[in-house]
């Protein structure tokens, strides 16, 4: 990839979750059906670990069992003991391949030339559904299990309302320790970044901004825009005056609109690089707002902001 910066790696946890109808999981691992050729493959815990390894990630993710937002406390409870057995083992072998990485006995397959001088580390993944009890008990044994560097929430974002993952997030918050990470997953747009940030998440991912853009959909301090519309056909502003990303500092609202028009990639690429600038910049004004002590008042004057009717 030509990355040389931070690299954090998922397991294949929602991967596996999304592949319904073409996968069946047990206390081993998953046995799943590929969607573009059938072919069929099998993923361990030893092994979401050893791949995660392999690329050289920085942070890799324990495997996890991921269920719908919607899950019954008897489905969320066995998709938690599942969880947390995976992780001991995703743990063990973590440890075995630190060990020889530090002793120079890495196996051929595993030896990387790119590999971090420091060593990997290994989060595990939180699960539990909705329901808070199963939650509150997963995280504690979690807790039990090592010292991490840091910490997943899993299983939000996945059919349950907003509302709800809002109360999960604050009820958990004063539980979890607070001189670690604690990372959110698979929520990425703006809104969701803002009320989690104030329930003390620090780390999200998602493939909303990307997604999005592809689709035509633009973050802005004012909220979404759809550059379709034909009222942007000879707009000359910028998607956002206040971004410094080369979508915003090159092209007009008229010329984004007329690539999606015309069905040119390069809209696609154009949004989704502005929709990751966006968020990476709400990142920092939170950042900002949280040293100064003024997170409240600056995401209610955000929120006031981007909820507005209209487009600018």
């Amino acid at each position: 990839m030509a990355w040389d910066r931070p690299l954090l790696t998922d397991s294949g946890g929602f991967q596996v979750f999304s592949l319904e109808g073409f996968r069946r999981v047990d206390d081993d691992g998953v046995e799943f059906q590929s969607h573009v050729d059938g072919g069929r493959g099998v993923l361990t815990p030893e092994r979401a670990t050893e791949i995660q390894w392999t690329l050289g990630a920085d942070v890799a993710m324990a495997f996890d069992h991921v269920v719908p937002g919607g899950a019954d406390q008897a489905i969320a409870r066995d998709a938690l003991e599942r969880t947390l057995k995976w992780l001991e083992r995703c743990a063990r072998r973590h440890a075995e391949l630190m060990e020889r990485w530090k002793d120079g006995k890495m196996e051929r397959s595993f030896q990387l030339s790119n590999f971090p001088s420091f060593p990997q580390t290994l989060w595990p993944i939180l699960q539990g559904g909705t329901h808070q009890a199963l939650r509150e008990e997963g995280l504690r044994r979690i807790l039990e299990l090592g010292s991490w560097t840091g910490l997943a929430i899993g299983g939000l974002s996945v059919g349950e309302p907003k509302a709800t993952m809002y109360q999960v997030l604050e009820a958990l918050e004063p539980r979890l320790p607070a001189p670690i990470p604690r990372y959110l997953m698979g929520v990425g747009f703006p809104e969701d970044l803002v009320a989690a940030v104030e329930r003390g998440v620090d780390l999200f991912d998602c493939v909303a901004p990307t997604r999005n853009g592809r689709n035509g959909t633009a973050f802005t301090p004012d909220g979404p825009v759809n550059i379709r519309n034909a009222a942007f056909r000879t707009d000359g502003r910028p998607l956002d005056a206040s971004c410094d990303c080369e979508t915003c500092t090159t092209h007009s609202r008229g010329y984004l609109r007329h690539l999606f028009a015309a069905e040119e990639l390069l809209g696609l690429r154009l949004l989704s690089l502005h929709n990751v600038r966006y968020l990476i910049r709400l990142a920092e004004e939170m950042r900002a707002a949280i040293r100064r002590g003024g997170l409240a008042a600056w995401a209610g004057d955000w929120r006031r902001r981007y909820t507005q009717p209209g487009i600018p």
